[in-house]
């Protein structure tokens, strides 16, 4: 139960965080917004938590959270801009874009994003849950 508690906190704080972001870059935002950032951040911690519990590699885990918020963002895409046909974004005049839902300018921000979103990660589970407090290497 627990984890069940500390997990939909942190859903609801990522997903809140990645609405907030769209809001502020775009002036508006989407539901599904709030449940692709839920999922984006709670897909980050879960791959920092199994994978780099003992070696914190920021860079490779900026690189695998890019992955991950690209794969997700091309599923939502797919879902919610190609088959229900919302028009949530368009990516299409943008060089290297996969069927307009993902493209190279975005997926390189999602890296650079994706190193605040891992020490918030880490950090809210230091401040709100007793866990271990974080320590990183760079590579």
């Amino acid at each position: 139960m627990r984890q069940l508690i500390k997990y939909s906190i942190l859903f609801i704080i990522g997903g809140t965080l990645y609405y907030c972001i769209e809001i502020l870059w775009r002036g508006y935002s989407y539901l599904a917004m709030f449940f692709l950032g839920g999922l984006c951040f709670i897909s980050i911690g879960y791959i920092n938590e199994q994978y780099f519990r003992f070696r914190k590699s920021l860079l490779l885990q900026q690189v695998i959270a890019c992955l991950i918020i690209t794969s997700l963002e091309l599923l939502f895409g797919l879902i919610f801009n190609i088959r229900l046909g919302w028009d949530i974004w368009d990516y299409s005049i943008y060089k290297f874009n996969f069927m307009g839902q993902i493209c190279l300018k975005y997926s390189i921000l999602w890296f650079f994003l994706s190193l605040p979103a891992i020490f918030l990660y880490d950090y809210l589970k230091y401040w709100l849950f007793g866990e271990e407090k974080p320590k990183y290497k760079i590579i």
